[in-house]
């Protein structure tokens, strides 16, 4: 017996499928996530441009850039910039002449050389460096490196009780497991079909190691190396107990010198008067670092894209 009329199709797999409730909800998560570091960017970019703006409306912007005395919290005040812009790059120098090569070595050790079981033992025991917290290598380097440079350095290159050099190379240490861990994932990343394609051709483990794996994770070590420059430009603690509070203008590493985020912890555990000019050398200090740090994020971003490398 026929029926008239169409009869409604069956739903497909799809349609029949419930509403898949689990991932809705980490999508939600994740966007929150995403959502509260932007406000967090957007907060502390609030937070110091009207005490910036109105420290500039006192002083120039020429003075604070160009001249080479930092003395605010003197009489006669100086606000020229230039002394602890060099200290922060002149110890982020030496961090980083000391973090590259260690880190990119033991990156490439555990990528390329070590047995399995040796990359599960050594990676964790690499990565502690990066859970001991910053105060401890201050007081390492002021304890330890610094009366070790004393003591084997000739007459003459002794440096100061508070010096850059201590301060970059313990910050150096730091920032190694930074660069290694973040390297050797990218490393791992790489398709183990071209190793095997370079074996193939005899190449030997050095060979397959810098021409093929390396520049295949390019992009990943560029970001590694950013991270750790922007972590050592960042840090305060090994700085502010290791390398001292004189904002003097001096390019020579055996001698104290003061950076920006040792100003900031400086002065900000003052007692200083909020509405004070000398208060709002804090946040035009922290703009200056910010914009630096932004800079230098920005390009990573380029570099990374111009490097990256996709495989299917």
């Amino acid at each position: 017996m026929s029926t008239t009329g169409t009869e409604p199709s069956p739903a497909s797999p799809l349609e029949r499928a419930r509403s898949r409730y689990g991932e809705r909800a980490v999508q939600v998560v994740l966007v929150a996530a995403a959502l509260v570091s932007v406000a967090t960017t957007a907060g502390i970019v609030i937070s110091l441009v009207p005490p910036t703006a109105e420290f500039f409306e006192s002083v120039s912007v020429a003075e604070f850039f160009t001249t080479t005395v930092w003395a605010p919290l003197f009489e006669p005040p100086a606000y020229g910039v230039l002394p602890l812009v060099t200290a922060t790059f002149l110890i982020t120098l030496i961090a980083v002449v000391v973090a590259i090569p260690l880190g990119l070595g033991a990156a490439l050790y555990l990528s390329e050389y070590a047995h399995a079981r040796t990359r599960k033992v050594f990676k964790p025991i690499l990565e502690v460096l990066a859970g001991v917290p910053t105060v401890v290598y201050g007081f390492f380097a002021l304890r330890f490196v610094t009366p070790a440079l004393q003591t084997y350095l000739p007459a003459g290159l002794q440096p100061d009780i508070f010096n850059a050099i201590s301060a970059g190379l313990v910050m150096g240490v730091m920032i190694v497991p930074t660069v290694a861990s973040l390297s050797e994932d990218a490393m791992s990343a790489v398709p183990q079909g071209l190793r095997d394609g370079a074996y193939a051709l005899g190449s030997s483990t050095r060979l397959v190691a810098v021409r093929v794996v390396l520049p295949a994770a390019l992009s990943g070590v560029v970001a590694s190396f950013v991270l750790a420059i922007s972590r050592a430009i960042g840090e305060t603690m090994i700085v502010a107990i290791a390398s001292g509070n004189k904002p003097a203008l001096s390019f020579n590493p055996l001698d104290a010198m003061q950076t920006m985020t040792g100003f900031i912890a400086q002065a900000g555990s003052g007692d200083l008067p909020t509405a004070s000019l000398d208060y709002k050398t804090i946040f035009a200090v922290g703009a200056l670092l910010f914009l630096i740090t932004f800079a230098m994020n920005f390009v990573s971003a380029r570099l990374v894209r111009k490097f990256r490398e996709v495989y299917e």
